[in-house]
């Protein structure tokens, strides 16, 4: 008993600093997410050493990533895909290939490698909907033209990003010719992504009587969380991430997460679990590796990640005016979970740099703190009038 107190109080010393400072952050209007990761420099060993997190330490936030994309999985339901409409998956597809492009000549350039590249350029790719999906919902604006292919882009962006990063995972990680690799890479991820989207909730259904006739309490869940854990794990050994088998396991139970009331369940776990990845996060990043060349790099990179989510986004919605596409461009712009994940998978694989790796912080934190405000005037002229409390008042009489 004794022996667990160190790593008893390593968790409970995380876990309020980091749920405090996202506190902060939530008061201060900005996401609990970069708290978090705030919280794990601050208090880690790059600046005052209070906790170094071990091994054990470690390992639950690579839990909480899998938590984390398998609560994404399960709001992202496969018939979306067919609801959402052409244009989302053209500004999608579009918002993936240009800041990939984008990022990977830029890495290029500055004479990185080009599995280095790879990775920051997928880090590039991945849109933070949900942060952009509260800015319009607080304005009231979601039924709006441009909120909706922004909202149903972030399907799309969900699936191609998981698929790209399956690819890149299974790129370097492969021996052989780089075609070689690329062609087994790409025909494993789309044909996993294809299986868990059309097959998965197939049988998850064929599973329903069976679930209702269980004596274990919240069977549903249990099997899902089983469910996740498993396809976590076989991802790993088929060459691809654990999060990436977490995420499609959230996908084949969408369907059914209203029904059984899953995400609720899953998004409790998930609050505990999620802060000591992200304080990990933080934690990981090492401040000496920050030089002149690192900021005019990392200044480089975010608006490079800033410019072309706005290009790319923009251009499949220009028929409908300039207005429409700029505000979809900027919709698309923050970063988040997902890139900060591949990020922590490359530094993991011993892929990329403490210094690539920096980039790819720096790069999620500004996109995602910029495009917000730029949203709110954006979008100014389309929020709808509010009734008074006096109104309210005699329509609830």
């Amino acid at each position: 008993m004794h022996a667990g107190d160190p790593f008893l109080f390593q968790l409970f010393f995380i876990f309020v600093w980091a749920k405090l400072f996202g506190e902060i952050f939530e008061r201060l209007q900005l996401p609990a997410v970069l708290g978090e990761i705030l919280a794990g420099v601050l208090v880690g060993p790059s600046v005052t050493n209070l906790v170094t997190p071990d091994e054990a330490i470690y390992s639950i936030a690579e839990i909480g990533a899998i938590f984390l994309l398998f609560t994404v999985g399960l709001d992202t339901q496969p018939k979306d895909l067919l609801s959402v409409g052409r244009t989302s998956l053209y500004v999608a597809l579009a918002g993936i290939a240009v800041p990939f492009l984008f990022g990977f000549t830029y890495m290029i350039l500055v004479h990185d490698s080009a599995h280095e590249a790879v990775f920051v350029a997928a880090a590039m790719v991945a849109t933070s909907v949900g942060i952009t999906a509260r800015v319009l919902g607080d304005m009231h604006v979601l039924q709006t033209l441009p909120a909706r292919i922004i909202l149903g882009a972030a399907v799309f962006d969900d699936i191609l990003g998981m698929i790209l990063l399956s690819v890149v995972v299974g790129l370097v990680s492969t021996t052989g010719l780089p075609w070689a690799q690329l062609t087994i890479a790409s025909i494993e991820a789309i044909g996993f992504a294809l299986l868990m989207m059309f097959y998965a909730p197939r049988v998850v259904r064929r599973m329903e009587p069976g679930l209702e006739r269980m004596s274990t309490q919240d069977a549903p869940l249990v099997i899902a969380l089983a469910i996740c854990l498993g396809l976590s794990y076989a991802a790993v050994k088929i060459g691809m991430a654990a999060i990436i088998g977490a995420f499609f396991a959230g996908l084949a139970f969408a369907e059914y997460s209203p029904r059984w009331n899953l995400r609720p369940r899953a998004f409790a776990i998930n609050e505990f679990l999620a802060p000591f990845f992200f304080f990990s996060m933080g934690a990981r990043l090492n401040l000496a590796v920050f030089n002149r060349k690192l900021i005019i790099s990392a200044i480089v990179i975010s608006l490079l990640a800033f410019l072309s989510k706005l290009v790319g986004c923009s251009l499949p919605v220009m028929a409908t005016g300039w207005k429409n596409a700029l505000k979809v461009g900027v919709g698309m712009v923050p970063r988040g979970e997902v890139g900060l994940i591949v990020a922590l998978v490359g530094l993991q694989m011993n892929i990329i740099s403490p210094s690539a790796y920096a980039l790819v912080i720096i790069m999620t934190g500004v996109t995602t703190l910029v495009a917000p405000p730029i949203l709110k005037v954006l979008f100014r002229n389309d929020i709808p009038a509010q009734p008074t409390f006096v109104e309210r008042r005699r329509s609830a009489m």
